[in-house]
């Protein structure tokens, strides 16, 4: 219910490994629902997410299209004329760069053709608090990484995927879907209610092979949104964006360029001088990470790092970083 209320769709199961395989499995189930054999996503994706779509779809005769990124940092669709050849089009928002995709637009465009489905994936879903959700703008299924709702990072995990659907397409979800059921004394209860594994059913009639749900994880991220509510994911969801915005501000300010001027939540894309390599170098060395290259994943941006603030980053923090790339 958590999850449905944040991503404006009608149902969501007990969860995925994490982000990408949830993305993935969306994919597969478009495929499913629509008997098409192509797909498309966008280059803004995570690229591991993406890879794992490609680890996914490698076996399979179906084919994955990639789209290309416009000069705004949002997603180019105007070389998808043919949609009534796709099973699903998927996008990130915030996305890989972060900036905020036009949902809206996208949703509209993609369903021009009413059988090819309208997949969000996220890396954020605090990103929710403040922004329309995937669901309110057309979404046929959000999916995503759910790691930042009270899940602690360990060596960079351990992930939770979430995945939630419209009600239309339930029967064609990967996992499990627990339901509220009454027990012959009246009382309330959970209980498994579809579980379309290759483990509870025919093989050839199973959605997904996946065996098993971040369990643990997916209780901690309930409880995480539960005791913040409504009210307080919105104030965090702020919180984080406000502190983003100083720190782009900031680095602007000090003569760094901003190469995308759309609106985004709490990560953003700054170009450095060139040569900024041995800085960054200098920078770990003192236990300070300027921002993540996009170089080996985009080639084509040079000289641009990626940076994130969340509510765990304070002002002298931020400051720092600023005097320190400039110095």
């Amino acid at each position: 219910t958590l999850t449905t209320r944040l991503l404006g769709l009608d149902v969501a199961n007990a969860s995925m490994y994490d982000g990408a395989s949830s993305l993935a499995e969306a994919l597969l189930m478009s495929v499913r629902i629509t008997r098409r054999k192509k797909v498309a996503i966008s280059r803004l994706i995570h690229p591991l997410y993406r890879q794992v779509v490609r680890t996914y779809f490698a076996p399979t005769e179906f084919e994955v299209v990639e789209l290309p990124v416009l000069e705004s940092g949002q997603t180019d669709m105007t070389g998808l004329q043919d949609l009534e050849t796709f099973a699903g089009v998927a996008v990130q928002s915030p996305n890989y760069f972060g900036c905020i995709e036009n949902l809206s637009a996208l949703g509209e465009k993609i369903h021009s053709d009413n059988k090819t489905l309208f997949i969000v994936s996220f890396t954020e879903p605090l990103a929710y608090g403040i922004l329309k959700n995937p669901g309110s703008l057309g979404a046929d299924i959000a999916c995503g990484e759910g790691q930042s709702l009270g899940v602690p990072s360990s060596f960079g995990g351990p992930g939770l995927g979430m995945f939630a659907a419209k009600k239309a397409y339930m029967r064609n979800m990967p996992g499990r879907l627990v339901g509220r059921t009454q027990d012959i004394e009246g009382k309330r209860g959970f209980v498994l209610t579809l579980s379309t594994r290759e483990q509870h059913i025919r093989r050839e009639k199973a959605t997904s092979n996946i065996c098993s749900n971040q369990g643990l994880c997916a209780t901690a991220a309930a409880m995480y949104m539960a005791t913040l509510g409504g009210t307080g994911i919105r104030k965090l969801a702020e919180l984080n964006h406000d502190k983003a915005a100083y720190l782009q501000n900031e680095l602007k300010t000090a003569g760094f360029e901003v190469p995308f001027d759309t609106p985004v939540f709490n990560e953003f894309v700054i170009k450095f001088p060139e040569g900024f390599e041995k800085t960054y170098a200098n920078l770990l060395a003192k236990k300070i990470v300027p921002g993540l290259s996009l170089t080996p994943d985009y080639p084509e941006f040079p000289d641009y790092y990626l940076l994130c603030v969340t509510e765990t980053m304070d002002k002298a923090d931020m400051d720092l970083l600023v005097k320190e790339v400039t110095s």
